[in-house]
């Protein structure tokens, strides 16, 4: 799809570079960003979505798992 945009000048000479350092066109450079805040944008809302349930649910390590790891480890020699 073709279209036009208007940025600051700053953000189209920083576009220019990008796209002769990555070898790729200026609508190239747009589209990754606009790929790659989507992504971050989606990660930040499942940390968040993950963080909600850990605040709902008990998320501390069953005892009996600990103990075991604590003697597990005491037998182990670091080397």
């Amino acid at each position: 799809m073709k279209t036009a945009i208007s940025v600051p000048d700053e953000v189209f000479e920083l576009s220019e570079k990008l796209a002769k350092k990555l070898k790729v066109s200026r609508s190239a450079v747009f589209a990754m960003g606009i790929e790659k805040l989507n992504d971050d944008l989606d990660r930040k809302a499942l940390i968040a979505r993950i963080n909600k349930v850990c605040d709902e649910v008990d998320t501390s390590v069953d005892p009996v798992l600990k103990e075991y790891t604590r003697r597990k480890l005491r037998d182990t020699e670091w080397e």
